[in-house]
């Protein structure tokens, strides 16, 4: 049974990664909002944000949560072609063969985490052109990509219920919005302590504060605080909470 759910979701993953090779724009739109982002505020709004981090430039400082909103612009792909299969109908014809039940799921996500890798490093790509530096060790890096890994599996097992609760594309897509918007109130463009009370409180214990807070460290090269559990904690307990009220919506869609 294991090996036909690995063998099963490897073939549906390569059907999917050929719609994505083929639909390259997909991937470019991801990248070009975040990208966007970046030259509005490092070439126009940067020089009038103060915050007092002794970690660089400013794109040194932003950078990771553009990254974030990369990721969260990412998934909102994921989340309408799996509602473009289910309209298709090959969900049922899938159904009718000797395919393991959560193996077409999975090869939404993990196409979901190949596309965006790819975004992602068009962005630091583009960041690197535009001044960003870091001095982050091998080891920092690949601890950077795990927790970017794990935010975007994460935040995609979210696409899935968004796509198999959807009734038109538009609704398949639309949650992704206040995930975009979710990184403003963090600490990603501005220290948390220079906002009023209330969205001071707020952004300081959202999940997203401690994963930039975390990733920020690392490409800074700097020690890594507590901030890193607490990162992991929510990834972790989204990545859980998510997964399993997306088989629950699929089994409900698909008896």
């Amino acid at each position: 049974m294991t090996t036909a759910f690995f063998g099963d979701t490897a073939v549906l993953t390569g059907r999917s990664l050929k719609h994505i090779t083929r639909s390259l724009d997909t991937i470019i739109t991801t990248a070009i909002m975040p990208i966007a982002m970046m030259l509005l505020f490092v070439y126009v709004l940067g020089g009038a944000i103060q915050t007092g981090s002794t970690q660089g430039s400013y794109i040194d400082y932003m950078l990771p949560g553009i990254l974030l909103i990369t990721i969260a612009s990412g998934i909102a792909y994921t989340a309408l072609r799996l509602f473009t299969d289910l309209q298709s109908g090959i969900f049922e014809r899938f159904q009718s063969m000797p395919i393991s039940r959560s193996a077409s799921l999975w090869a939404h996500v993990l196409t979901s985490l190949v596309a965006n890798a790819i975004a992602l490093a068009v962005v630091v790509g583009v960041a690197l052109i535009m001044g960003f530096r870091t001095g982050a060790s091998v080891g920092a890096w690949l601890a950077v990509a795990g927790i970017l890994l794990l935010v975007t599996l994460a935040l995609t097992w979210i696409a899935v219920i968004a796509g198999l609760a959807a009734k038109t594309p538009d609704g398949a897509g639309a949650f992704s919005y206040p995930l975009i918007f979710l990184p403003f109130i963090s600490s990603a463009f501005v220290p948390t302590a220079s906002m009023p009370g209330p969205v001071r409180w707020f952004a300081e214990y959202q999940p997203m504060t401690p994963i930039v807070n975390t990733i920020r460290d690392l490409f800074a090269g700097t020690p890594v605080s507590g901030d890193i559990w607490i990162a992991l904690a929510w990834c972790l307990g989204i990545l859980v909470a998510a997964y399993l009220a997306a088989m629950t919506v699929y089994r409900r869609r698909l008896g």
